[in-house]
């Protein structure tokens, strides 16, 4: 029987099941919800917006993407979007997925956050991109059908998102503080490390050992 939630078909693949099972034994009900509505939040914009995501590649870059806040992919400190990354990167290369597939999940999930640039990008990146938005700030929510809407958190319930989910940023990042220059991640370490305070690209450049 196949999967439909919101008219959204869930891909019917072994790496799609594999996925799923992935997210499930490696992280809570809190990413596993958050990373589902993101898949079908996701392919609700790419229908209004006339995008054509491959479903299969969507879904896996959206079990994928929060990933890196769990479990580091690497020993060496690196943005937690880039543990995500490498992690799906290396489930698709073991599966034995094209490089051009592998390369695209890889810049979805490394460019989720990052502001402006993941909508200039291919289907798949921009389709995760407005999905994540929606799940997290609410963006183009109402632009979206309310009985679709209700019929996605009704299958995959929000319950203290907003407070458990910053929560799960800050763990992941906590270790980690220098991995967030530059990005909105540095917001959460500010919001819950009394003192914290993000290092400037002013300061960077003045501190720079130039003379001038």
């Amino acid at each position: 029987m196949k999967d439909i939630i919101a008219e959204v078909e869930i891909p019917e693949t072994a790496a799609v099941a594999e996925a799923t099972d992935f997210l499930r034994e490696t992280t809570g009900p809190l990413l596993f919800h958050h990373s589902r509505r993101v898949f079908l939040f996701g392919s609700l914009h790419a229908q209004k917006l006339g995008l054509r995501p491959d479903p299969e590649l969507l879904y896996i870059s959206a079990m994928f993407h929060d990933t890196g806040l769990m479990t580091p992919f690497s020993g060496e400190e690196q943005r937690f979007e880039l543990d995500g990354a490498d992690h799906a990167r290396a489930f698709l290369l073991d599966r034995g997925f094209p490089a051009g597939a592998v390369e695209a999940v890889w810049s979805t999930i490394a460019l989720h956050t990052t502001p402006g640039i993941p909508g200039r990008m291919g289907p798949e990146t921009a389709a995760m991109h407005y999905g994540v938005l929606t799940d997290a700030v609410g963006w183009g929510l109402e632009g979206l059908d309310d009985g679709q809407v209700e019929e996605i958190v009704a299958a995959h319930p929000r319950g203290e998102f907003k407070k458990e989910f910053l929560r799960a940023f800050f763990d992941g990042l906590r270790n980690r503080p220098d991995t967030t220059y530059g990005t909105v991640n540095a917001d959460v370490l500010e919001h819950f490390v009394p003192g914290f305070r993000r290092t400037s690209m002013v300061e960077r450049i003045m501190d720079a050992p130039w003379s001038k």
